[in-house]
Formats: structure tokens, C-alpha cells, sequence
């Protein structure tokens, strides 16, 4: 990807859940140096990820037990994260349309 949309939230967010943070710098090097097409090439990475409709995507993040959800434009490798948090936050959101 080319550009991901905001990091800044990742950071907050490793602040809040210090457990997290290896988990996500991983993650967020992985996914800038991608180059993903459609979500098949996300697979073929991450096989524990969700294909969702409307572009969405959802990670497992440090073995489920926080969930990450973006929206991908796969034309501009534009990665835009839509939420981030526990499994049981994400429990109550609508993935598919946040």
C-alpha cells in the first residue's frame, strides 16, 4: 500500500494496549510494503483475515484478540482504517459499513 490512512490511530492505540504495539508495527510494515490487487492477494498473507463487502477488510491482531477493520482501494493502494479495537468492541459495530 502506498498510503495508510491513519497511523496515528495505530499509535494511540499501542499507547492505550501496550500489548498490542509489536503486533502492529508488524503489521503496519507489512501491509505499506504490500502491493495488493483484490483481496485474494490479502489471503495469501494473512489467511485468518476477513473479506468483507464494501472494500472492508478485518485483521486478527495479536491472536484475536483485538480485531483491525480498513477499507481498501485497491486502484490508489489507499489502505484507510475504519476502526480498531477489542473483539468484544468490534462485537458491536457493523464492520461492513463503519
Amino acid at each position: 500500500m502506498k498510503r495508510i490512512i491513519a497511523k496515528r490511530t495505530i499509535k494511540e492505540f499501542w499507547i492505550k494496549y501496550p500489548e498490542t504495539k509489536d503486533y502492529l508495527q508488524t503489521w503496519y510494515q507489512t501491509v505499506k510494503n504490500a502491493e495488493w490487487e483484490k483481496p485474494s492477494n490479502i489471503k495469501q498473507f494473512y489467511s485468518t483475515v476477513s473479506i468483507l463487502k464494501n472494500s472492508r477488510v478485518v485483521f486478527n491482531i495479536k491472536g484475536n484478540d483485538f480485531r483491525l477493520v480498513v477499507k481498501i482501494n485497491y486502484e490508489k493502494q489507499w489502505l484507510f482504517i475504519r476502526f480498531l479495537g477489542s473483539h468484544k468492541e468490534y462485537n458491536k459495530i457493523d464492520a461492513n459499513n463503519i
